[in-house]
């Protein structure tokens, strides 16, 4: 059985990064050219979703009973990839 504990940890540093690549990204978009930079806008306000997503899930996970934990566990495994492989490709669309 995985550690509560630490799995919020490693969620909440993983959220953290997160902020940070947002920042790279805005800046990136800041610098685009017009046709471009709405484009960069829009991948950006996803990706913002996405995370809002992930940090509201696991703010409901730290606050779950210990019968509900694992579950809500395995459905944050599931949108902590897709959010995962959404930053990745729109950090290589920015590049």
């Amino acid at each position: 059985m995985i550690d509560r504990k630490v799995y919020i940890e490693k969620m909440k540093a993983k959220m953290d990064e997160w902020d940070a690549d947002l920042e790279k990204l805005q800046a990136k978009t800041e610098s685009a050219q017009a046709d471009i930079k709405l484009h960069y806008e829009e991948q950006m306000e996803r990706l913002k979703q996405q995370q809002d997503e992930a940090r509201e899930m696991l703010s409901k996970m730290t606050d779950a009973s210990e019968s509900a934990w694992e579950d809500m566990r395995k459905g944050m495994e599931t949108a902590w990839e897709a959010t995962s492989k959404a930053f990745m490709d729109a950090y290589s669309r920015f590049k």
